[in-house]
């Protein structure tokens, strides 16, 4: 039997969404919760008493740009019954114990195709987003309804405020990791995508995460109302905009523009399976420009031609990486809706969520 994601609607204030949000999700975030300290501990030398206290640096950052945030945060944890510090931690992970040691990250292949690039004019923008295999049992997706920025439809690990999806003005966000030095207490990487999604086109998006104080990388594939669509890759201090060629954008783990090679610091398995992930993404797109649609799109995300270089990731595919397909995305921004399967989406089947329905 097919496998589907559970679908939730929370409306009203911020803290209003916060605490339904956490009510309604209480037992899989505090799944996500345990798993997300027991790979702390298993990583690092923290304590849940440091976990606690680096937590909450990251407060003042997120505050200044985005107090919003914090109302959801304080209704999460109310809603859920754990603590403010441990709902922060869900939104950082990696932050919390990169002062000690730099990560790797090998997770997600993610493109935008233009209207003039698909066979029906409308633009897509979407990913196979690949974290541990236990992000699968812990996922949702949501409709945030609020009345002050856009209504937002996102597939999310239960317990984080921001990940994949789009707005109810016609933006789709999807993202992925990158790996640089010098990552720092200051506005963290998963509010980027919500954060992109207050605006109505890619470019003030883009001006919108250039401005702030990041404390991590990030690269974000965006794609406006107009079918604009934009690559944002970010270090914490620097950033680059890559447009689309033939129509198509394509994305993984490693950077691409020029001005930002210097930075990359993926290596060994990892940059190679990145780049071979990249190649794919981007031959399959282009082989098949000016056919592209959702239909197609689930053709390409269920690739699993190379289990060394292909976009469908399985559990054991690479023993080496510690990241599968957990997920699968074809969002159509303009039309309000998306095609979400639970990864590897060539075992299950997608199914289409759009907003009020």
């Amino acid at each position: 039997m097919s496998r589907t994601f559970p679908f939730y609607r929370f409306a009203g204030s911020h803290r209003e969404v916060g605490q339904q949000y956490g009510e309604a999700c209480r037992d899989l975030i505090v799944q996500h919760r345990d798993l997300a300290l027991e790979r702390l501990y298993a990583h690092s030398h923290l304590t849940y008493d440091d976990v606690v206290e680096r937590t909450l640096w990251y407060r003042p950052w997120l505050h200044a740009v985005a107090p919003f945030f914090i109302e959801e945060l304080v209704g999460l944890a109310q809603g859920a019954n754990i603590t403010e510090a441990e709902a922060w931690l869900l939104q950082l992970r990696a932050e919390v114990a990169i002062v000690e040691e730099n990560e790797a990250g090998d997770e997600c292949t993610s493109y935008a195709i233009e209207p003039s690039a698909t066979s029906d004019g409308v633009g897509l923008v979407g990913q196979n987003a690949d974290l541990p295999a236990f992000y699968r049992d812990i996922a949702i997706v949501a409709e945030l309804g609020f009345d002050d920025i856009p209504s937002i439809l996102m597939v999310l690990p239960a317990g984080q405020l921001s990940y994949l999806g789009i707005n109810d003005a016609g933006m789709g966000v999807s993202a992925n990791f990158l790996t640089c030095d010098g990552w720092r207490v200051g506005v963290p990487r998963y509010f980027f995508s919500r954060l992109a999604l207050t605006q109505r086109t890619v470019e003030d998006a883009a001006t919108l995460i250039d401005s702030l104080h990041r404390a991590s990388s990030r690269n974000l594939i965006m794609m406006d109302a107009k079918g604009t669509a934009l690559d944002l890759e970010t270090t914490v201090t620097e950033s680059a905009r890559l447009y689309a060629s033939d129509g198509v954008l394509a994305h993984a783990n490693n950077y691409l523009a020029p001005e930002l090679l210097h930075a990359e610091r993926s290596t060994g398995i990892g940059l190679t399976n990145s780049q071979g992930r990249f190649e794919s993404m981007r031959s399959m797109l282009v082989e098949r420009r000016g056919c592209l649609n959702v239909e197609v799109m689930m053709e390409v995300l269920c690739d699993h031609t190379d289990p060394m270089a292909c976009v469908n990731r399985h559990r054991d595919d690479i023993p080496e990486l510690d990241s599968m397909t957990f997920a699968s995305l074809i969002m159509q921004p303009t039309l309000g809706k998306m095609d979400v399967a639970v990864g590897p989406p060539d075992e299950n089947d997608f199914m289409t969520y759009a907003f009020g329905r």
